[in-house]
Formats: C-alpha cells, sequence, structure tokens
C-alpha cells in the first residue's frame, strides 16, 4: 500500500460534533463550538483573545490590517516561508523585506534582523518554523527598542513553547493553521491571537466585516453598523464543530507524532553518522517543539530529486519545502533581500520532508527507514 505524504484524520467526537451543530441550527460563525475554541485557545496559550479565522492567511491578514500599515512600510520577515507571510502584507501595500534564516533552526535569524531596520520598518514576522521557536526574547527586545509590532507566523505551532510561553501568544499578535497538514485539523481553518489589549476590539470588528456587530450582541449597543474596514474572517460553526474535538486530543496528537519523530532519528541516526544526510538538529535552549514534521538535509538538489523518485518508486510519498520568497516572481517584484540569502538558498534546495501525520504506524516508518537506507547503500 502507498504512503502519504499526509493524511487527515479523525480522532474523536469530529462527526457527532457536527451533527449536533446541524441539529442546533446554528451554521454560521461564532457558535457554541467557535466559542468553546476561542476559550480553549485563550486559556491553553495565554492569549487576550482568540478569534477563529477561515484560515491562517486570514488571521495574517487581519494582523496585517491591524498594523496599521502605510504604502512603502516595511515588514521584516524570512524568505523561507509560505507565500502568505508575505501576501497578507503585500496587499496592505507594504514592502517584504526579506532576512536569511539560522542554520540550525531554519528560523529568522534574529542577529540580523536589526540592520535590515530602516525608518520605513513597521513590523517584525518571526516564522517558528517546524513548530521550533525563533529567539522571541531577542526580537521583542528589539521590537521595543525601535518601536515595532511584532506578528508571530505560529501557522506550525500549536502548543510549543518558547521559555515556557506558548507560541502564538508571545508577540503583539499571532497566527495559527488547523489546515489538513497540521498536528491539529479542521480541513482549513485558523486562529488569530491578539495578546496587545489595545487590538483587541478593532481585531473584532475586521473579522465582523468591519462592523461593531460583536459588541452588539454583547449588549454594549443598541444596533450594530458599518465602523471600519474589514472582512468576513469567521469560519462556519461546522468548522469549529470538527476543531473542538481536535483540540480535545490536541497533547496526545502531539504524543503520537513525537514518537514517530523518534522513530525517524533512530533510524536514521547510522545514515547521519556516515554523512550521507543531516538530522534536525537539537531543539535550541527554552525551546520545545510540538513535532510538526521531520526533516532530513540531503548532500544536493540532484539527491534530493533521486531519493524522492526512488521512493516515489516504492509507493512513498516526500515532499520538499518552499521555494524561497526572495527569488519568487513575486518576491523580487514586491520585496527585497536585506543581505545575502545563503543559509535560505542551501536549506530549500536540499530540504526533504517525510511523511508523518497521525495514523502514520510504526511498521510503515520502518518501511520508510529501509526504503532510505536502501538507496544509500546503492550508492
Amino acid at each position: 500500500m502507498k504512503i502519504p505524504f499526509n493524511k487527515p484524520f479523525i480522532i474523536g467526537a469530529e462527526l457527532r460534533n457536527i451533527r449536533q451543530a446541524v441539529r442546533e441550527g446554528h451554521l454560521s460563525g461564532d457558535g457554541p463550538y467557535t466559542r468553546r475554541c476561542h476559550r480553549w485557545l485563550e486559556e491553553r496559550l495565554g492569549a487576550k483573545r482568540a478569534l477563529l479565522t477561515h484560515s491562517c492567511t486570514a488571521a495574517l491578514e487581519m494582523a496585517a490590517i491591524l498594523c496599521d500599515l502605510e504604502p512603502g512600510d516595511e515588514v521584516i520577515m524570512p524568505s523561507f516561508t509560505f507565500v502568505s507571510t508575505a501576501n497578507a502584507f503585500v496587499l496592505r501595500g507594504a514592502v517584504p523585506v526579506f532576512v536569511d534564516v539560522r542554520d540550525d533552526t531554519f528560523n529568522l535569524d534574529e542577529r540580523r534582523v536589526e540592520a535590515a531596520v530602516t525608518p520605513r520598518t513597521k513590523v517584525i514576522v518571526p516564522v517558528h518554523y517546524a513548530g521550533v521557536a525563533c529567539e522571541m526574547d531577542a526580537l521583542m527586545a528589539l521590537a521595543r527598542r525601535r518601536g515595532l509590532l511584532v506578528v508571530e507566523d505560529a501557522a506550525q505551532g500549536l502548543l510549543a513553547e518558547y521559555r515556557g510561553k506558548k507560541l502564538g501568544a508571545i508577540g503583539h499578535l499571532g497566527c495559527l493553521s488547523f489546515h489538513e497538514t497540521k498536528n491539529v485539523i479542521s480541513g482549513e481553518g485558523g486562529a488569530l491571537l491578539v495578546n496587545d489589549e489595545r487590538l483587541v476590539a478593532r481585531a473584532e470588528v475586521i473579522r465582523e466585516k468591519g462592523t461593531n456587530r460583536v459588541r452588539f450582541f454583547r449588549g454594549e449597543v443598541d444596533k450594530y453598523s458599518w465602523v471600519d474596514i474589514g472582512s468576513s474572517y469567521l469560519p462556519s460553526e461546522l468548522v469549529g464543530a470538527f476543531l473542538w474535538a481536535q483540540l480535545e486530543r490536541a497533547r496526545a496528537i502531539n504524543a503520537k507524532r513525537a514518537g514517530l519523530c523518534a522513530a525517524y532519528r533512530e533510524g536514521l541516526a547510522p545514515l547521519a553518522a556516515c554523512g550521507v544526510l543531516a538530522l534536525p538538529r537539537p531543539e535550541p535552549a527554552g525551546a520545545t517543539g510540538n513535532a510538526h514534521m521531520f526533516y532530513v538535509l540531503l548532500k544536493d538538489r540532484a539527491t534530493r530529486a533521486r531519493l524522492i523518485a526512488h521512493l516515489r518508486g516504492r509507493g512513498i510519498h516526500s515532499v520538499f519545502h518552499y521555494v524561497p520568497l526572495h527569488s519568487s516572481p513575486a518576491g523580487l517584484r514586491y520585496g527585497r533581500a536585506a543581505g545575502p540569502m545563503t543559509v535560505t538558498d542551501s536549506v530549500s534546495a536540499r530540504l526533504l520532508r517525510l511523511p508523518l501525520y497521525y495514523e502514520l504506524g510504526k511498521p510503515q516508518v520502518a518501511r520508510i527507514l529501509a526504503a532510505i537506507t536502501e538507496f544509500f547503500d546503492r550508492g
């Protein structure tokens, strides 16, 4: 049987919750299940306010609006990230300024960020790659010194930590994803975490199409009307119903994935010792990951292509990751690189992600490991 790279899964009461939502007759946004998800995120992660969105892209777009950007303002971010990280800010007229990543975590290199700051800089966007934390203390200290906002792209980081704080709840704003490729899923889906009290009220307005509808439902105004820019960022209650069942089992999901990552690491250790591939480095001091992905670094792009083809021939789907934004057509048009992108270019050419999903079993991992070993044994 084929082993996919990812497989969506049901772990508990997802379908029962959906049936209940239908019976209760509330299928639009912000129903009972959505509110439960909000409370869970606020209590477990420590956010001032959590708001479900229909995607992490939507959460990033809301964050960009909340940053009050003007055309030509600059936003510092890594190039080794998904397009939504940049696109959300480009839509507001801002310029992405790409900074190279560290060679251990592939996160934004905090040592290079200050040199990229100009009088037009307004925001720093750390992306927690593979659910491993950026050096947030250094980034937050820089933001305080220079009067900048920090928007965490924690799409991959649910329940991962940095020095005892949950990712997404450290910066002024944080963005999560519940896409079917993430640890905890709802098909599509995301959340905006508002950690700065000053931004909470406006975030509620932006999410409700620019109206003060939330205040109306709380009885704070006698009618609601258009008061700001915004859009329809609410997900259906069916999304909240599915997600609630997954959030209830979030720690178990991460624990299962951690076991699979440990099996990969143990099985690939002999190849790493021979120098034919490199494994993910240990998490930095103060960082606790969430086993979002398992990857290997290969010698070069050609070796990666041959290994992908070898695994595909044995029914195993492995994939590379981001094409760097700084060298993409839109990145060249809308953004600019601040300094060399040496690590970004190298990692992008050599990184290979292995299958990792909740229903993956140890026998399947053993099959994947055997196929990789066979590839290198053949030379």
